[in-house]
């Protein structure tokens, strides 16, 4: 019998039952923006489908349990026997099939693999952000192994297979496999070139090693194979090591301990050891970073769509909620201040979705200048886009009041999840300094992207004193180290604004270029100019219920 002390009111539904990419006006309009005609129709169906998907009742379940049910190391069986297994939970399993049935791990030999892919990862990670990282692992390892051609043939069509096989057994006996990364050790961290698990190569055999050391940060240990940094005679050299090998034995990779994190609950972590790990070689020796950083830039941009989704996931709960919930005479997304709470929390939002979509579309396009161009574009916008999201999720959550503080919004676990993308694949300093870089060693990579930036030239008096502003910046060597933050940001903000310039609607261009770029803005979510549109900024974030 339901107690009869009150009648539950005002309390907004929940966000379940729509349709997570065709409701996102943004998303939808960047895939059409950026496929093919003939693609088009195809590639939305695609994502309306996951997009249901992820909308679904079934789907948040799943992020709940994965998340209160996390990854649990069993080192050996009940024999004694070293195993080294981690177990998750079914929930883990089901987002993870999803997503790799999706074809989030296959965007490299696909007509708009890339666009159709980063869309698909912004809409699926929205649901739960953990299981991402092995998708997003398995996805970048494949242009680090397109280094030896032969490792490509055999493993390529393993990682980009639309079929999810849970239990460990002999690569040739699975349809498909999935791919984690050990690089960092305890006295190197992003400095991988103080490593010191060293690789000794086997007689006879010729390409194989045999790996002695640790790895303190091991990305998804319950993958398939790992592409690993390691002393070879002649320097860092990047290896594949196989957790079984050819014959259906087990590899030797000792799960020391899954780490104890922050956020990212559902997804494992760890600390292993090598002692006569086989490995195979993958390009030459003394070659291995920038062998690596092949799939490194790919798991940044990575990084800068999910913060996108999680920034996308944390809008629409606090815009739906603001819909629905009434106080003091009217509903919260009427209220002016509210509005521009959230006007300014859709703007960011929007400029994280549309940069990394337009990323995504470069590597589709694949020409010398397009590389160019994401060569830098890519640190600029793993920095900024990254470091924008716990401030922008932080603000959401409060939109809720107090029922965004509890964990049944869900908000609490993004809020946890929102500071990882900035410090996986290299922090802050790490992205700013890769900007710098490239900067002072590809010339063509500053020319790609003002050629991008000046496409929208003309079009808003604030976006071209940025450039100005920026080309002046860049002039000035002098402490320019120090100066690297400052130069990265200013360099997203500038390429992010001519994007909403050139794609968005105007008053939503207007705002950014008005507070980002033309300094009418505080120091907090919600201190837009009164007099922009702001209604129709706060519109175009809306997800329907």
């Amino acid at each position: 019998m339901a107690p009869s002390t009150h009648t539950v009111t005002n309390q907004p539904p929940p966000l379940v039952g729509h349709d997570v990419f065709t409701t996102d006006r943004v998303l939808a309009e960047a895939v059409d923006r950026h496929t093919a005609p003939d693609l088009a129709a195809g590639v939305r169906e695609e994502l309306a489908l996951l997009g249901r998907s992820a909308g679904s009742t079934q789907a948040r379940e799943w992020g709940f349990q994965a998340n209160e049910n996390p990854p649990r190391l069993r080192t050996h069986d009940r024999y004694g026997h070293r195993i080294d297994e981690v177990d998750f939970h079914p929930a883990w399993h089901r987002l993870l099939g999803k997503a790799v049935s999706a074809g989030l791990t296959d965007a490299w030999g696909r007509p708009a693999g890339h666009v159709r892919r980063a869309a698909g990862f912004l809409v699926w990670s929205q649901v739960e952000a953990g299981h991402g990282c092995p998708v997003s692992m398995t996805h970048a390892a494949v242009p680090a192994l397109r280094a030896d051609p032969a490792l490509a043939a055999e493993w390529e069509p393993r990682l980009t297979s639309h079929v999810y096989e849970r239990d460990l057994g002999a690569p040739g006996s699975k349809p498909g496999a999935l791919f984690g990364m050990a690089m960092t050790e305890k006295q190197g961290g992003s400095d991988v070139r103080a490593n010191t698990t060293a690789a000794a190569p086997v007689a006879g055999d010729e390409g194989a090693y045999l790996l002695t050391g640790h790895k303190w940060f091991c990305s998804a240990p319950m993958s398939d194979g790992f592409l690993v940094l390691a002393q070879a005679p002649d320097g860092p050299t990047c290896f594949l090591v196989p957790r079984v090998l050819a014959d259906g034995a087990r590899n030797v990779f000792a799960i020391q301990r899954l780490k104890d994190k922050l956020g990212n609950r559902s997804n494992a972590s760890a600390e292993v050891e090598f002692d006569g790990t086989w490995a195979r070689r993958v390009a030459d020796e003394g070659r291995g970073v920038r062998t690596i950083i092949e799939m490194v830039a790919a798991t940044r941009l990575d990084c800068a769509i999910g913060s996108a989704a999680l920034m996308r996931q944390a809008v629409a709960q606090a815009v739906h909620h603001t819909a629905y919930r009434r106080a003091f005479g009217g509903e919260l997304i009427d209220k002016p201040l509210m509005r521009n709470v959230l006007a300014d929390l859709a703007l960011e939002s929007e400029a994280a979705t549309t940069l990394a979509m337009r990323l995504a579309a470069a590597y589709d396009s694949d020409t010398d200048e397009e590389r160019a161009f994401l060569r830098l574009a890519v640190p600029a916008a793993k920095y900024w886009v990254t470091k924008r999201c716990t401030p922008v999720v932080a603000e959401a959550l409060e939109c809720l009041g107090g029922n965004g503080y509890v964990e049944e919004s869900g908000l609490p676990r993004l809020l946890r999840e929102s500071p990882l993308n900035s410090i996986w694949e290299g922090s802050g300093n790490v992205q700013a300094l890769d900007v710098l870089r490239a900067l002072q060693r590809e010339p063509q990579a500053l020319n790609a992207f003002l050629q991008e930036v000046g496409r929208a030239r003309g079009a808003d008096h604030r976006l071209d004193r940025a450039i100005r502003d920026l080309l002046t910046e860049l002039a000035d060597l002098d402490g320019i180290e120090a100066r690297a933050r400052r130069v990265a940001e200013r360099i997203a903000l500038v390429l992010q604004g001519s994007l909403l310039v050139r794609w968005a609607p105007p008053e939503v261009a207007d705002a950014f270029c008005a507070s980002r770029l033309g300094g009418d803005w505080g120091t907090a979510f919600g201190t837009l100019p009164h007099t922009l549109d702001l209604g129709s900024v706060v519109d175009r974030a809306r997800a329907e219920g």
